[in-house]
This record gives C-alpha cells, structure tokens and sequence, in this order.
C-alpha cells in the first residue's frame, strides 16, 4: 500500500553499489500465444473478483514479513483488508480506491484516494497484456503452494532492463499463490508466497477493521491532487516500461528523520510518477531537497533505491528492477515547463 512508501521517500543515508551481470536473453517460447493472454487475463481479475483470505509472507534479500490479507466482493465493490503481522501492529483497509491505514502506535489514520489494487496477489498492472513483449512467457511444472495445486509459468527476461520471473497459479480460478523474483543465474532474490489460503465463502465482518475506538485519531489525507501533468518527464524509459499514473502526495512529517541541525523533516508534497512493463514497477518521486540527503543507490534484493540531486530538487527513483534500470531513468529526467 502506498502509506508504506514513506520509507523509501525518506532514505538519507544511502551508499553507492554496482551490479554488472551477463544475461542470457530469452528467445521466444513455442506456446499458444490465446493461452499466455488468457492466464494474464485470469491472474488480473481472479484476485479483483474472487473471494479469498490468507497469510503471507514475503521474503526480500534477509527480511521476512508476515501479512494476512481478506478480500471480499459485494454489490458495492471490493473491500480489503490487510494486516501486517510482523513489528509494530498496521492495518490497511480498502474500499474500491481508497485506502485508511491504521498506525495504532501514534493513533493516526493515513488516507489515500485513487489507488490501484497492487498487493499481493494483485501483482499484474492494467498493460498486463503487454507482457509478452518483455518476457518469453512458457508454462513449466506443477506446483503445491499451501496445501493447494497450481502450476508454474516463467517468464524469462528480453533484455536486462527487469528481472525473471516464476509464477505459481492456482488451477482452476487463476488466482497467484507464488511469485518468485530470479536474477540472471536464475536465483530467487525475491518472493511472495500464501502458507494458508481460503478461496469462496469468507465472512464479510473479516473485512472490518480491528481499531474501532479511533474518533480522536489523527486523520492525515495522503492524496493531494491525482492525474496531473508536472511538468517533469523521464526521457528515456527501459523498453516496455509506460507511464501509468502521475500525482501529488503529502509525506507527513517524521519524528524518525531528522535534518542536519537535528530537527524533525516536516510534512511536505512529492510528485509521484510510476511506470510498468505490466508486472515490474518503477516510481519517480520529486520532492524539495533537504541538506541531510547523501547522493548514491541501494541495493536489497529486488528492490533499487537511487536518490540524487537536481537544482533545489531531490529526485528518489524505486523499483524492483536491475540497478541499470533504475539509472538509465534516473539520468533522464528532465523538467519541461508547460
């Protein structure tokens, strides 16, 4: 959920890495281009039209996080809710496109409008049928994800502009169990899988919040102004990447990063731009830059961070996509006045 970004906005202390890998391409793979649409097309609306609720967990490089996620549909839309098991108590809870995130620890609620279903396991973005013009995409074994049959598709990369990919679906209704992030030596650096899994009749109360005494909470309103045109473009894009939303946030001020004279970084607006190839992402965040900033990346499984300087702007780029990637977006941004 996009309350989550907040960490990543604020990195400040960041080192400089490199990776330089040799790839093998993928070649086109023999399958029945109508069976590759049309399990796209299965994962994309199983996990927006289906019933289900489940425990996850996510492992990225060392960290592992346990999340439980309900997902119900009624006449009125879709409503979630997700838990965050691990550290301190979160609970996001959604209703069609907007998000409450719930930080009982400092009794404040984060809300967002205008937000694409993107958690597990809704991976696949709205050109996820643009898939197969950046991986050769073949059906493999089958598979057992908690307890449950599915079977395994991988999606081998074109180029070194993303990573591979082994996707565990369940037989019948479509819905992602399993995904697996490999690099070029076909390791898993990344992966998001169910341990335990309901798919039909789940009650609709799951989906109601934990927090119910939260009338003297403090309400934050993430979402600023959505759909825009800043003005600030990426002129070069890895090849299959597209522009999928621009918009303005409000990052509240954080007790937890501090500028350089040891005050707190107060509540300020970023411009967000996010781009997808259909399943990797990446987002541009623009925001006034603060002098306890360190130019450089960061590198943690999947996922880059490259944060740098532009005139009086700071630029964060993100995404779970090689380093290469991350900086061929990076150096081409570029602010064009309307």
């Amino acid at each position: 959920m996009m309350c989550l970004l907040r960490m990543n906005i604020a990195v400040a202390g960041l080192v400089v890495i490199g990776t330089s890998l040799s790839p093998t391409f993928a070649q086109d793979a023999p399958d029945d281009k109508r069976e590759v649409h049309g399990i796209l097309r299965k994962i994309q609306s199983s996990a927006q039209k289906l019933n289900y609720s489940g425990t996850f967990v996510y492992q990225q490089a060392s960290q592992i996080r346990t999340s439980r996620i309900t997902h119900v549909v009624d006449g009125n839309g879709e409503l979630e809710k997700l838990e965050i098991l691990d550290g301190q108590p979160r609970e996001y809870l959604r209703k069609n496109d907007e998000v409450t995130c719930y930080l009982p620890e400092s009794k404040t609620l984060q809300i967002e409008k205008n937000v694409t279903q993107e958690v597990f396991p809704a991976l696949l973005t709205a050109n996820a049928q643009s898939l197969p013009q950046s991986y050769a995409i073949k059906k493999a074994d089958v598979s057992r994800v908690a307890g449950i049959d599915c079977q395994t598709y991988l999606l081998d990369p074109r180029d070194n502009s993303r990573y591979g990919y082994r996707l565990c679906v369940e037989k019948n209704s479509g819905l992602l169990l399993r995904a697996q992030t490999v690099n070029t030596k076909n390791e898993v650096i990344e992966q998001i899988a169910f341990t335990q899994l309901t798919i039909g009749d789940i009650d609709k109360q799951k989906v109601k919040s934990s927090f119910q005494n939260t009338a003297q909470w403090h309400v934050e309103n993430l979402t600023v102004q959505s759909n825009i045109n800043s003005g600030w473009i990426v002129k070069s894009l890895p090849a299959g990447f597209r522009k999928m939303r621009e918009m303005k946030r409000l990052i509240p001020a954080s007790e937890a990063v501090k500028n350089s004279d040891g005050s707190p970084v107060k509540a300020h607006q970023v411009i967000q731009m996010i781009f997808s190839d259909g399943l990797a992402a990446i987002s541009v965040f623009i925001e006034p830059d603060s002098d306890n900033r360190t130019e450089g990346s960061l590198q943690q499984g999947a996922m880059t961070i490259m944060g740098k300087r532009q005139a009086e702007f700071w630029l964060t780029v993100v995404g779970e996509v090689p380093v290469t990637a991350i900086r061929q977006v990076m150096n081409s941004i570029e602010f064009k006045p309307k």
